[in-house]
C-alpha cells in the first residue's frame, strides 16, 4: 500500500507558503477566520483547477468523495456555500500579489533556457481571447448583440510559455488598449498581431522605450522607401526595406524610421505572402520572420486553457 504523498501535495510543496502568507498579511485575508483560511481557499481552488472541474458543487462532490485522502493531500473538505462566500468576498489582490510572486520565480527557472531563433533577450508575444459568459449573470460583461463576454489581454513570455502579465476587461473593449497597460521592458521583443497596429502606440510605448516589436503591415500601410537592402530571395525573403510612414497622421504619429520584411511562406504548398514591420535593424531578415513565427505559442495557450 503506497504511504508516499499525494501526486497533488507534492506540487503543493512547491509553493512557497511564507510568500503567501505575507500577501495574506498584506490584505488582512486571515482577519476574523474561524474554520477556512486563505490558505484552505487557496489549495481547494488550485484542486479545483488541477483537476478541470466545472463548479464549486462538483469541487465539493469530489473532495467529499475523497475525504478518506484529503489530509495526506493537504486540503479540507470545504463545502460550496463557504468556498462561495470565501471567493467572494476575500481580496482578490492578495492572489494577484502571490501569482507575480510565482511569476517571478518560473521567470528565474527559464530565463536560461534555449530559445529557437538563438536571441538572449527576453521574448514576449501578446494577444487576447473572448470568454464567453451568460450576461444576466455578469451584466458587466457587456459584448454585442445582447451577449456577454470578458477578454483575457495576456502577455506571454516565449521562454517557458509563461503568462507574465494578465488584463481583464468587458468582452467590447478593443484589444488595442491591452498596449496602453502592458509593462515594457527595456531590450526585449515584443511580438503583435496586426489587430495592435497603432503607430502612435508603437512609438510611444516600443520605440521610445528602447524596446522592439515584431508585427505584421496593415494593407493600406502608406510609406516611402529610404534603403533597400540586399537579401537572398532564396530564404523566401522577397525584401527587406527601410521605410518612413507617409500618411499625413500616421506619419505624426511614428516619428522615426520602420523596417519593412516583405516574406513568402512555401510551407504545405501554400505561397503566403507576409509583411512584417519591426524597429530591428540589426537582426537578419529571415531572424525577423521567424521570430514572428514564434506567436503560435500563445495561440497554443489560449486553446488549451
Amino acid at each position: 500500500m503506497p504511504t508516499g504523498k499525494a501526486v497533488f501535495a507534492q506540487i503543493m510543496d512547491l509553493v512557497p507558503d511564507y510568500e503567501l502568507e505575507k500577501c495574506v498579511d498584506k490584505y488582512k485575508g486571515d482577519y476574523k477566520t474561524k474554520k477556512f483560511t486563505c490558505r484552505d481557499q487557496f489549495m481547494v481552488m488550485s484542486y479545483a483547477q488541477f483537476t478541470k472541474s466545472s463548479s464549486l458543487r462538483v469541487v465539493e462532490a469530489t473532495l467529499t468523495a475523497f475525504s478518506s485522502k484529503l489530509y495526506h493531500s493537504g486540503l479540507k473538505l470545504m463545502h460550496k456555500s463557504p468556498l462561495a462566500e470565501m471567493n467572494e468576498n476575500k481580496s482578490w489582490l492578495i492572489y494577484k500579489d502571490f501569482a507575480q510572486v510565482l511569476i517571478k520565480r518560473a521567470n528565474d527557472l527559464y530565463k536560461d533556457d534555449y530559445f529557437r531563433i538563438g536571441l538572449k533577450e527576453m521574448v514576449y508575444a501578446f494577444d487576447s481571447s473572448t470568454i464567453k459568459l451568460c450576461l444576466s449573470l455578469c451584466p458587466w460583461a457587456k459584448f454585442h448583440h445582447n451577449k456577454g463576454a470578458f477578454k483575457m489581454h495576456t502577455l506571454m513570455n516565449l521562454r517557458g510559455s509563461i503568462p507574465t502579465f494578465i488584463w481583464l476587461t468587458e468582452g467590447k473593449v478593443n484589444d488595442m488598449n491591452g498596449l496602453d497597460v502592458i509593462p515594457v521592458e527595456p531590450g526585449a521583443y515584443y511580438l503583435l498581431d496586426k489587430g495592435y497596429v497603432n503607430f502612435y502606440r508603437l512609438y510611444n510605448y516600443f520605440q521610445k522605450r528602447n524596446a522592439f516589436y515584431v508585427t505584421r503591415a496593415k494593407d493600406n500601410m502608406k510609406y516611402e522607401v529610404i534603403q533597400k537592402h540586399e537579401v537572398d530571395q532564396q530564404t523566401g525573403i522577397i525584401s527587406d526595406l527601410t521605410i518612413r510612414l507617409s500618411g499625413p497622421i500616421v506619419s505624426k504619429d511614428y516619428l522615426d524610421e520602420m523596417r519593412l520584411v516583405i516574406y513568402e511562406d512555401y510551407t504545405e504548398g501554400k505561397n503566403t505572402v507576409y509583411r512584417f514591420l519591426t524597429n530591428e535593424f540589426e537582426l537578419p531578415a529571415l531572424t525577423i520572420a521567424e521570430l514572428y513565427r514564434e506567436r503560435w505559442q500563445i495561440g497554443l495557450f489560449f486553446s488549451n486553457g
